[in-house]
């Protein structure tokens, strides 16, 4: 397989989050794909499987384990298709169902892609979870912002949502990397997305992704699709919005993330970012 190597959401070799991509895997087989993940090294790789007429089924494997959807490698796979085949409409088939894909070329030369994720979803986060989950991330209450309750939100995959009350509590991440992976294993959770809103449309944010094997995520599309679902649901935001995202700062790979929420309710969230390739 010819894997090629882009980086998501930032146009600086240095920043976002990288992702492998393997524009053509027919033929490959499950055991094949995830050797390939594994041997890549990234959070995730995204395999495709070319169905004619700009239709592609798409599969995403971490190193350790196949996902349902992954927005990082999705973006970074547009702009790879892009760069080969020029910009234009994509249909995605993945196993959390079809994810459209709008690539397009900006002024400055550079290659952009937007997915439209599947219908959001929302879920109550609550009693044992919850104490749980702050537990393991060495939390308390009067850490939380009380105007963005936690949930578990959903847009092809599930990700708790758990608001900072400051910058400072967002920026000083200590977890129980084990107790969060068995947690969130038990739980079918993909990573935590940790927010902080320094604005109704500026939001900072964090990733622990254990069940990837790695201590955080430098950029996550899939949350991100995920929190403008739960924006929209509890009535967070004026509709239609659209808030930038940006994560991967504290780890030294920063990340921009643009999340449009449409105001009719099952729409699904656009998430815009850049790629470049490694």
């Amino acid at each position: 397989m010819e894997i090629l190597k882009y980086t998501a959401f930032s146009s600086d070799p240095a920043g976002g989050n990288p992702a492998g991509v393997v524009l053509d895997a027919t033929g490959a087989s499950d055991a094949e794909m995830l050797a390939a993940a594994a041997d890549v090294g990234y959070s995730e790789t995204a395999f495709l499987f070319p169905r004619g007429d700009q239709a592609l089924d798409v599969r995403y494997f971490s190193p350790l384990a196949e996902v349902p959807f992954c927005g990082h490698a999705t973006i970074a796979s547009g702009v790879a298709y892009a760069d080969r085949h020029g910009p234009g409409q994509l249909a995605f088939e993945t196993k959390a169902g079809r994810v459209d894909v709008t690539t397009s070329v900006r002024p400055d030369g550079s290659l952009t892609a937007t997915l439209v994720s599947v219908t959001p979803r929302l879920a109550d986060l609550a009693g044992v979870q919850r104490s749980a989950l702050l537990a393991a991330l060495g939390w308390d209450e009067g850490d939380l912002d009380p105007a963005l309750p936690p949930r578990v939100a959903y847009a092809g995959a599930w990700h708790p949502i758990v608001a900072a009350a400051s910058r400072e509590r967002l920026a000083d991440l200590r977890y129980d990397f084990d107790a969060l992976g068995l947690l969130m294993a038990a739980h079918d959770w993909t990573t935590i997305d940790l927010v902080w809103r320094e604005s109704p449309t500026v939001v900072h944010a964090r990733n622990p992704f254990p069940p990837g094997g790695i201590v955080e995520d430098p950029a996550t599309g899939a949350a991100a699709a995920a929190f403008g679902g739960y924006l929209r649901e509890l009535r967070l935001v004026d509709l239609p919005a659209t808030v930038t995202i940006h994560q991967g700062d504290d780890m030294g790979r920063p990340s921009l993330l643009t999340v449009d929420i449409p105001g009719e309710p099952g729409a699904g969230i656009a998430v815009t970012g850049t790629a470049l390739r490694l």
